[in-house]
């Protein structure tokens, strides 16, 4: 498994390239790019928050705590249809800042284990939905633009536990008992699968209609379109 350094290491770089790339091949602002770029860096670190024990772990819960309701609140107060005002804004801030820094680390180390369900494909799912639906900014475009910052870090991270969980042996490539748990698409506990795949669910519900490919607004559209005149016999 690499350590804290190789990790941050490797996320700056991915965030360097990914935030260069938005600026120079996508056309993106220098702040819109230098702000995916450290979204990218940021994900590298999210899957080693199951360990809220290390000192690293618990200084990047500082930093998510103090930037993360920054860039969420106003876009979480949306989600959830709350009046969005100066007041209303600052006490989210507070709200996210205490659950986040202090409520997160207690949850997780109760709940998770290391290279359990943080560790995985649906995680960095959730992570980058988040972001998505959260980012305050009106432009569908630009938040898919954090979205795979985050996810571009986080996917950097689990790669780089992989290629660790490899070594060579008598001259061929021998993996440790570690393989295969640091990308992976369903854990070995149930409760953490059930609980991670129903958050999926929820969030790419809310993602699919915002795009339109689900009508959330409408249960029934059998029962309206029986409600509707025939325009073909009413002139």
């Amino acid at each position: 498994m690499a350590n804290y350094r190789e990790h941050i290491t490797v996320s700056a770089l991915v965030g360097l390239g990914y935030g260069g790339g938005a600026i120079v091949l996508g056309g993106f602002s220098f702040v819109q790019g230098a702000l995916a770029g450290w979204l990218a860096a940021l994900g590298g670190l999210l899957p080693d928050l199951d360990l809220p024990t290390s000192r690293p772990v618990r200084e990047l819960f500082g930093l998510v705590a103090a930037i993360g309701p920054l860039i969420v609140a106003p876009g979480l107060l949306r989600l959830l249809k709350i009046p969005v005002d100066a007041e209303t804004i600052l006490l989210a801030l507070v709200v996210l800042y205490l659950a986040v820094r202090f409520g997160a680390p207690e949850a997780i180390r109760l709940l998770a284990k290391h290279r359990g369900m943080f560790h995985s494909i649906p995680a960095l799912v959730i992570a980058a939905e988040t972001v998505y639906l959260t980012y305050p900014n009106a432009s569908a475009r630009v938040r898919l633009l954090m979205a795979g910052g985050i996810g571009c870090g986080f996917l950097s991270h689990l790669l780089l536990d992989e290629l660790y969980s490899l070594h060579w042996k008598d001259g061929r490539l021998v993996a440790k008992t570690s393989s295969g748990t640091a990308i992976k698409v369903v854990g070995p506990r149930f409760v953490p699968n059930v609980l991670t795949y129903a958050l999926v669910m929820a969030l790419s519900y809310s993602v699919l209609a915002e795009w339109g490919f689900i009508d959330a607004s409408d249960p029934a559209p059998v029962d309206r379109l029986a409600l509707e005149p025939d325009e073909t016999v009413v002139r």
